[in-house]
């Protein structure tokens, strides 16, 4: 059997392995390292799916690895991102001492997303629900925000227990919701076609250069807008 068939799992297994790695640096509270090997995983995610068409060698294993690996990079760590977000900040003295676990209700939302997305065949040209990568990147990116923020209102925003529940809550939900988003695919060169695409590009660049690592959520939460008002504009439905 030639190397190259073996290629997109080996990637596939470097994403687990960033994973692991990330679960490492969050129990350490080093939130930038974990970061780091999150958006690396999510890399090299979306590289295996390309060396498997390019080599033509997809098939269910490299399916099922692929999910295996996303469970862990998007959707053990966020679960345990959230899981010490609400242990930093929950009232000791109070009754809810089991808030902080409810933060893995993420990793249950993002092991349901992905076990339903292997059998859904709506989803080959575009996403129905928020992807685990984007979800991930949305949670593991509130401690940064919260370190590197000079706002005053983030840092109470985002250091209150409920309303971290409430993000909790609203990720699992939004993984799993049937609102179709739009792929970032480009189909062409021609501007017509690819508007939205570009419009959230430039809207990205924007936001992540005037906000830094606010700039993330707040282009996770553009994403979801712009799709629902996409929809609803050319009145899309799920068949």
């Amino acid at each position: 059997m030639q190397i190259k068939k073996h290629i997109p799992n080996i990637i596939t297994l470097l994403n687990l392995f960033c994973g692991c790695i990330a679960l490492v640096f969050v129990a350490e509270k080093d939130f930038e390292m974990a970061f780091f090997f999150v958006c690396l995983g999510i890399f090299l995610d979306f590289f295996d799916g390309f060396f498997a068409r390019l080599f033509k060698v997809s098939g269910p294993l490299g399916l099922q690895l692929d999910s295996l690996a996303d469970m862990v990079t998007s959707g053990v760590v966020p679960g345990f991102v959230m899981f010490w977000m609400l242990k930093q900040v929950q009232d000791p003295s109070s009754f809810n001492t089991i808030l902080p676990y409810l933060g893995f209700i993420i990793t249950l939302g993002s092991c349901y997303r992905l076990a339903n997305f292997n059998i859904d065949t709506r989803q080959t040209d575009s996403f129905i629900g928020l992807p685990t990568p984007a979800n991930t990147l949305f949670i593991i990116s509130l401690p940064l925000v919260i370190k590197y923020s000079n706002s005053l209102v983030v840092f109470d925003i985002l250091t209150n227990q409920w309303f971290l529940l409430a993000i909790t809550l609203f990720s699992a939900y939004i993984l799993n919701a049937e609102i179709p988003l739009f792929s970032l695919k480009i189909k062409d060169f021609t501007f017509k076609k690819n508007a939205l695409q570009i419009v959230f590009l430039i809207l990205c660049v924007l936001l992540l250069v005037f906000f830094q690592y606010l700039g993330i959520p707040l282009v996770i939460i553009t994403y979801i807008l712009l799709s629902v008002i996409n929809n609803k504009f050319l009145k899309k439905k799920i068949v």
